[in-house]
């Protein structure tokens, strides 16, 4: 974990309305002791196109849908 950027609970950040949100700061998210992602909150559209170049990288290593991972729960509890 980064000693420069703030740590936040992923209770806390549920929490937040959008507006709210859109105020903070960028931080680590983490449960239950675990890192979980790293939130960015862009200011400006610099900071925000490398973080998305990042996420692009990211997201060519591994990790999957939201419609994949929703997919494999209705699949291990049976309903499909």
């Amino acid at each position: 974990m980064s000693e420069f950027i703030p740590n936040i609970q992923f209770s806390q950040l549920k929490k937040l309305n959008a507006s709210q949100v859109k105020r903070l700061k960028c931080c680590e998210v983490t449960s239950d002791g675990q890192y979980l992602f790293t939130f960015i909150n862009p200011q400006t559209d610099f900071i925000r196109q490398s973080a998305e170049q990042k996420g692009q990288l990211s997201n060519a290593v591994g990790g999957e849908t939201l419609e994949e991972i929703l997919k494999e729960e209705v699949t291990v509890n049976g309903t499909i």
